[in-house]
């Protein structure tokens, strides 16, 4: 994306901003400081030969090693009229899944500016790096019913850098607008000029449920070679009692078999999550997944058939106060073709133990 037009766009809103709110822009902003600390260790059955467990694993993916996933501190500020926020991290989630990313970018977890253009604050631009509006499992573990994420969440944006227009007409109903340098990219791909666009929809019709439909409309290739990618994330998470909970996700996605192509390859992946609450400090998650990728757009392999993966897990949580929460999880994976990384070079089938502990502090994450 041009940098300046982000520029302009930002300097119009500001001004905009004065216009509408005029002296209310003496009000002192609040600071709030916030940190987040995951530390885990995984035990893989498949004892897998590389330092990475599985490439298409992001988080928890060291074997036999107590290691830190993510550790996360934030500086935010907030005003009725503006709103900012500051967070680095380290950790083996920024190693592996800031890849393409280059030097001191790899540490950037969130980096943007927010212009209220209402009175009322029901429409907000915010411009920079920020979390994906794709997904209902973030990068924060403690945030999520199971200790890894699924293969879903695992194999589309974490975060995304560009602007959003974020609209909420009321506390049920929330839209947004964005456009992006590209599919989780803080710096745009090297010869490419067209920039990318996204949606999403949540409506919350009570406090027991949400459904949300996200999109994204653009390119991860140069204009030499650009495949457009369209994608579609559903999910739906309700509460059925105080104690029961689920989550059905769904993302499909195409993409161009080359350049000005009609015709297309495609990806898709079901997930159905159900949350049991044991007691208050004990909590337990099964969850039930797909993900195929026949093509290897989003996760290549040497397979003739692709990464056609079925999942399995039982999660075990216990939170002794509000910040800290212990977990255990018991993760099975099972391919069609030997695909999966082993000691004995490539299998099937996978299996792995999880455990971490992890702390958060401050209003966020």
């Amino acid at each position: 994306m041009n940098s300046y037009f982000l520029l302009v766009l930002l300097w119009l809103s500001s001004s905009f901003v004065y216009a509408q709110h005029g002296n209310s822009l003496k009000e002192k902003p609040t600071v709030h400081f916030s940190g987040f600390l995951d530390v885990y260790y995984v035990y893989d059955f498949n004892e897998p030969l590389e330092k990475e467990r599985q490439p298409f694993l992001f988080n928890h993916n060291r074997h036999n090693q107590i290691h830190l996933n993510m550790g996360l501190a934030k500086i935010g500020l907030n005003h009725s009229n503006y709103r900012a926020n500051l967070a680095l991290h380290t950790g083996t989630y920024s190693i592996d899944n800031y890849a393409d990313e280059s030097g001191l970018l790899k540490n950037l977890f969130e980096a943007n500016l927010g212009l209220s253009l209402s009175k009322k604050q029901y429409l907000w631009l915010d411009g920079g790096v920020f979390a994906s509006h794709i997904g209902f499992e973030s990068a924060i573990s403690s945030d999520n019913w199971t200790l890894t994420r699924s293969l879903l969440a695992e194999n589309s944006p974490y975060y995304l850098t560009g602007v959003r227009l974020n609209y909420i007409p009321s506390h049920r109903l929330e839209m947004m607008g964005l456009i992006l340098n590209g599919w989780q990219r803080i710096q745009g791909i090297k010869g490419n000029t067209l920039p990318s666009f996204g949606t999403q929809i949540q409506f919350r019709p009570s406090e027991k449920a949400t459904f949300n439909w996200s999109t994204f409309i653009g390119t991860d290739d140069p204009d030499i070679s650009r495949r457009m990618r369209y994608f579609n994330h559903f999910f739906g998470q309700i509460s059925f009692t105080e104690k029961f909970g689920f989550i059905a996700g769904f993302d499909i996605g195409i993409q161009q078999k080359i350049k000005n192509s009609s015709e297309y390859h495609y990806w898709y992946s079901p997930v159905l999550i159900g949350q049991y609450v044991i007691h208050r400090n004990w909590k337990t998650a099964i969850r039930a997944e797909y993900y195929q990728d026949e093509f290897g757009i989003i996760i290549p392999t040497s397979s003739t058939n692709g990464f056609k993966t079925t999942g399995l897990s039982f999660n075990l949580d216990y939170s002794p106060s509000d910040h800290i929460i212990c977990r255990l999880e018991a993760r099975w994976l099972n391919s069609r073709d030997n695909i999966l990384a082993s000691s004995n070079g490539l299998t099937n089938h996978h299996y792995f133990i999880a455990t971490s502990i992890a702390l958060k502090f401050g209003p966020y994450p």
